[in-house]
């Protein structure tokens, strides 16, 4: 080899493995996030996009999907509906509660109301809410007794 062939190898080297670096580096880039603001204009708002109920992958709460429907796209998101909220109000209808009300000694239960505090996800929610809940069977005992 000739002492002009080492440089030029180099050289040659050099800008393939930059090359390759600049490559990779530029498939690890994120194409879409929070930080996004490549977003076309004629994408739908929050207001015209429709979502679904949140369904659960399995039983009755915890993660699952949604559907997102704007003009005529639909999108699957993923949601997460709380495992212990009630069934009948919306995981997606928020309600600011006040105290649990006394004992019902003829169904055992108490109950609170709630007000709607928040919407998310355009639902249909109910302007005030009633839960029950059994009373509680413990039975407060003083100092010293058994």
């Amino acid at each position: 080899k000739t002492t002009q062939e080492c440089p030029d190898n180099r050289e040659r080297f050099l800008a393939v493995y930059l090359y390759l670096y600049f490559v990779k580096s530029a498939e690890n880039t994120p194409k879409s996030g929070k930080n996004d603001k490549s977003k076309s204009a004629s994408e739908c708002s929050p207001a015209e996009t429709r979502y679904g109920k949140c369904i659960p992958e399995s039983g009755d709460c915890g993660e699952g999907l949604r559907e997102a429907t704007c003009k005529d796209r639909t999108d699957k998101i993923h949601c997460k509906i709380p495992c212990n909220w009630k069934k009948d109000i919306s995981g997606d209808c928020k309600y600011k509660f006040g105290p649990w009300g006394p004992c019902d000694a003829a169904t055992n239960t108490k109950g609170r109301s709630g007000s709607l505090k928040k919407v998310l996800f355009n639902a249909e929610c109910q302007a005030t809410v009633r839960v029950s809940k059994p009373c509680s069977p413990k039975v407060k005992k003083g100092r010293g007794e058994d």
